[in-house]
C-alpha cells in the first residue's frame, strides 16, 4: 500500500467525518436557532418547527456516518486494514451517495451537495489508489 496516499486519503475522509458530525450539531442541537435553520433554507419558525423531528433524525444520520469513518480509520491505522477500510468505504460512500441523492433531487443544493460528498470522494479515490499502487 502507498503509504503517502492513504494518509492523505485519510485525512480528506476524516474531514468528511467532521463536516458530517458538525452538520449533526447543527441538525439535531442547534435546530432551534434561527441562524441554523435559515442556513438549511428554513425561512420562518413555524417551518423550523415542522421540520425539527427529521432534521433531529437526519442529523443522527450525519452522526452515523462520521463515527463510521472515524472508527474505520482507527482499525485501519491500529492494523486491521481491512475491516478499517471496509468501513471507510461504507461511511464515505453512503456520504457520496447521499450528496448526489441531494443534487439529483434538488439541483438548487448544489453547493450543500459538494460541502457534503467532494471530501469523502477525494478520500475514496485517494485509498483506492493507495491500495493499488505501491
Amino acid at each position: 500500500m502507498n503509504t503517502a496516499l492513504a494518509v492523505a486519503g485519510s485525512v480528506f475522509v476524516g474531514l468528511a467525518a467532521l463536516i458530517h458530525l458538525y452538520i449533526w450539531v447543527l441538525e439535531s442541537i442547534r435546530w432551534s436557532q434561527p441562524s441554523t435553520w435559515r442556513t438549511f433554507g428554513v425561512t420562518s419558525q413555524a417551518d423550523a418547527d415542522t421540520v425539527k423531528p427529521m432534521a433531529f433524525n437526519q442529523g443522527f444520520y450525519n452522526l452515523f456516518l462520521g463515527l463510521g469513518v472515524i472508527i474505520g480509520l482507527v482499525l485501519t491505522w491500529s492494523g486491521a486494514l481491512e475491516a478499517g477500510l471496509a468501513l471507510v468505504f461504507l461511511a464515505a460512500g453512503s456520504m457520496v451517495g447521499a450528496a448526489l441523492v441531494l443534487i439529483l433531487s434538488s439541483p438548487k443544493l448544489a453547493r450543500a451537495a459538494a460541502i457534503q460528498g467532494a471530501a469523502p470522494a477525494v478520500g475514496i479515490i485517494l485509498l483506492v489508489l493507495a491500495l493499488t499502487t505501491a
